[in-house]
């Protein structure tokens, strides 16, 4: 995606900004694993949390939808 937005802007990122926008993301989805596990009584439990967050976007994408 980072690729794919960079060539839309038809911008030139430097290394450094390029790792900036990553460490942001990776950051951003490691907090949501963890708050999703603290939410649904798993405190810690990455995997549980990944699975749980997972599941519930691609659910709020498929009612966005009108699929269910």
């Amino acid at each position: 995606a980072l690729e794919m937005q960079q060539n839309a802007s038809r911008d030139a990122w430097s290394f450094e900004h390029t790792e900036g926008k990553l460490a942001h993301i990776m950051k951003d989805i490691h907090d949501r694993c963890l708050r999703t596990a603290d939410e649904f009584g798993a405190p810690g439990n990455y995997v549980q949390g990944a699975n749980i967050e997972a599941f519930t976007r691609v659910a709020g994408a498929m009612q966005s939808l009108g699929l269910i």
